[in-house]
């Protein structure tokens, strides 16, 4: 590769890199990803259900739910305290997780977003991208 090419390939990078930079600069948000996180599967799906039915009722672009893998841990406990140690129980928790995209959200969809009341137990995290 020459000199000249290995520049052009430079200057595009940069080129690109600003453009990202003032099109994120500018204050616009592109989307929202809210990840949705329960014990309980119902009840993450009857949370993720009222957030769609919100951002729909606005009219906003909805990418999902995604569902992701669950965590699962798993905890070993002896069963008694000294004298046996062979006899152990095992428990388990499992984390249900769902992934939602709002593209575009306006004003009143993430005023709406904020606002609405979610079934205990339900975690939610909100990026804005």
């Amino acid at each position: 590769m020459t000199a000249k090419k290995a520049k052009k390939s430079t200057a595009k990078k940069t080129a690109k890199k600003t453009a990202k930079k003032a099109a994120a600069s500018s204050g616009s948000i592109d989307r929202l990803r809210i990840t949705v996180r329960a014990y309980e599967h119902r009840v993450l799906d009857s949370a993720v259900k009222q957030i769609i039915d919100t951002a729909a009722r606005h009219n906003a672009d909805v990418v999902g739910p995604v569902p992701l893998p669950t965590d699962i841990r798993k905890y070993t406990v002896n069963r008694s305290t000294f004298v046996h140690k062979d006899a152990r129980e095992q428990f388990e928790m499992r984390v249900h997780k769902r992934l939602i995209d709002i593209l575009n959200p306006s004003q009143k969809v993430i005023e709406s977003l904020t606002n609405i009341d979610l079934p205990s137990g339900v975690k939610i995290d909100v990026k804005m991208m």
